[in-house]
């Protein structure tokens, strides 16, 4: 019978995501998560098949880091979507070193696909036609990661906290807007 695992792969993407926030996005190597785990490279091999896996890994942890859910149990669509912005924003101020990754890599693995899933099911409970869902997404999405970004990577730095709150208010609105111009009503 073989050893135990030491490591898995909650622990591969979490050791990659530290290293992501202390020393940048270009730091995260198999070498660095490995010896951050103590382990030999090969070993989180059975955990990710590269490291391309890998940074769809951190995709992941990122967005099911999200908390999706609105403060109200019977909150509807523009709710939940309102909701998921706000924690987008607060996951790109966790995690800034790493956060452009979400405009740069698509939501592949299976539970990275379920939180866009969730986002396209909201779109559909707010009458978006059906052939216009995954595109409706797509801007909605860009729109809110853009905003993070810049945010994060000091775009906005000679904004104010409050005038950037106010900022992404206005822009969930225009969304809103734009949600509500794809709807079959």
């Amino acid at each position: 019978m073989g050893r135990p695992a030491r490591i898995d792969r909650d622990a591969v993407l979490g050791a990659a995501l530290a290293i992501a926030d202390a020393e940048g996005l270009d730091a995260v190597t198999m070498g660095a998560v490995a010896e951050r785990l103590e382990v030999t490279p090969m070993a989180l091999y059975r955990h990710v098949a590269s490291k391309a896996d890998l940074l769809d890994g951190l995709v992941e942890r990122l967005l099911t880091e999200l908390q999706v859910q609105p403060q109200r149990a019977d909150a509807g669509w523009s709710e939940h979507l309102a909701a998921a912005a706000r924690a987008t924003r607060v996951s790109a101020r966790r995690h800034p070193a790493v956060f452009p990754l979400l405009l740069q890599r698509p939501a592949t693995t299976v539970s990275a696909r379920r939180v866009r899933d969730a986002i396209e099911g909201a779109l559909r409970e707010a009458g978006v036609a059906s052939d216009l869902v995954s595109q409706t997404e797509r801007l909605v999405s860009t729109a809110i990661l853009g905003f993070a970004v810049s945010e994060v990577a000091g775009r906005f730095a000679r904004h104010s906290r409050r005038q950037l709150d106010a900022d992404f208010e206005r822009l969930l609105e225009w969304l809103g807007q734009l949600i509500e111009s794809q709807t079959l009503h």
